[in-house]
């Protein structure tokens, strides 16, 4: 399935204050999976290097948000952009849920004892050369953060409610390696949430309208 043709024909809203562990932990797959997978525009045959995200959703004063991070400007992959916390799994990390809380940790400085990881979306493959697996997990306050001031610039949440609702799904295109490739995007805010930030939200949104049919 492409980024693109997965929300083909679904308009329906899911609620992000309805969502609660037993139901993410419905939607998700109790454990990471090369298949089924979510194919970003313009992935082609190449040999694709694993990674991890943890998609962090936070119990805040009563809703769930979500902790995205925003990279610095001078960054060679990605620069600027919107992110999960997250990256290359390292041959001493022995699972992608093991990946996805080193690099969080190191990135933003969220202590493991804060985070309950509830399963898996499928994994995520990017032109760029990434097959990604995204880690979901419930985050529980209080905590503080720790930014590495080399990678990430900001550390901000969204409410997860905003991020469920396809009134601010948007459909993007632009000209890539000399092919025009098509993206999701959230705008929200300041922050322009878009590539495959955009589309692991979009997974999970999915998952969520599908179960609620």
């Amino acid at each position: 399935m492409s980024a693109t043709e997965a929300l083909a024909g679904s308009a329906t809203e899911v609620s992000g204050s309805a969502v609660d562990l037993d139901h993410l932990r419905q939607v998700l797959a109790a454990e990471p999976a090369r298949t089924p997978c979510v194919l970003e525009d313009g992935v082609g045959d190449e040999e694709l290097l694993p990674a991890a995200v943890l998609f962090p959703i936070v119990r805040r004063n009563g809703q769930l948000t979500v902790l995205l991070t925003q990279r610095t400007a001078h960054l060679r992959d990605h620069p600027g952009q919107v992110s999960f916390p997250g990256g290359r799994c390292e041959a001493s990390d022995v699972s992608p849920a093991a990946t996805a809380l080193r690099e969080t940790s190191e990135e933003i400085g969220l202590a493991p004892a804060h985070v309950e990881i509830v399963g898996y979306l499928p994994e995520y493959r990017t032109s760029t050369g990434f097959r990604v697996t995204p880690v979901v997990a419930m985050v529980t306050p209080p905590f503080d953060l720790q930014l590495d001031a080399f990678e990430v610039a900001e550390a901000f949440e969204v409410p997860l409610s905003f991020l469920m609702n396809p009134a601010n799904h948007q459909q993007h295109s632009l000209h890539y390696r000399g092919k025009l490739r098509h993206y999701y995007a959230m705008p929200y805010g300041d922050y322009f949430i878009w590539g495959a930030t955009a589309g692991i939200i979009m997974s999970l949104y999915r998952a969520l309208e599908i179960a609620s049919r």
